[in-house]
């Protein structure tokens, strides 16, 4: 069974746009998030009485998707984008790992619901908690997790933000810190 199906395309007038669809096996829906990358999508939700139906489902969709000029960007010509919240102990505590799971999730969601990427995997280490997130816009993907993080209640004084080719991880560049001028290490 296909996952979901993630496509973009620009407009005429530079403007990323995104779709993608999967199903939910559990409200047994087709799901079809749309919109411009970087706002709020819109969703339609279509009842599937035969789970065998999907797969029918999904290849027409990739096949809409393509008659329409949106295709995949490859992971190659996207961003890594690593949200960093200091830590207080060098290895995390029980409450670190609470945070975690809470910051994971809320740019998880943050992210998906407006096209900007995926959170790829985080980590705790040398004092600090690192997301790591797969995307397709860098500024638009740093505004949304300024935005999430500060909205989240997540510690937003501690938050750095950094960005790199996906092809060159050791080349990232800080795009928010709380402290002008302090470089970044994972």
């Amino acid at each position: 069974m296909t996952g979901i199906i993630r496509t973009y395309k620009t407009d005429d007038e530079g403007v990323l746009h995104f779709r993608e669809a999967w199903y939910d096996d559990e409200d047994q829906q087709f799901v079809v998030n749309h919109g411009v990358v970087g706002h709020q999508s819109k969703t339609n939700e279509t009842g599937v009485d035969d789970e065998s139906a999907v797969e029918g489902l999904m290849t027409a969709f990739a096949a809409q998707c393509e008659e329409d000029g949106y295709a995949e960007i490859p992971e190659s010509e996207q961003f890594w984008v690593v949200a960093q919240i200091a830590l207080k102990t060098k290895d995390g505590t029980e409450r670190d790992r609470h945070l975690e799971r809470k910051a994971k999730a809320a740019l998880t969601g943050e992210l998906a619901w407006r096209g900007l990427g995926i959170v790829d995997r985080s980590e705790i280490g040398n004092g600090h908690l690192n997301i790591f997130c797969l995307c397709p816009d860098v500024n638009k993907a740093v505004n949304a997790i300024k935005i999430c993080v500060r909205g989240e209640d997540l510690d937003f004084t501690k938050l750095t933000v950094a960005a790199a080719p996906h092809g060159d991880p050791t080349a990232f560049k800080v795009k928010h810190s709380p402290k002008q001028g302090v470089g970044f290490s994972l």
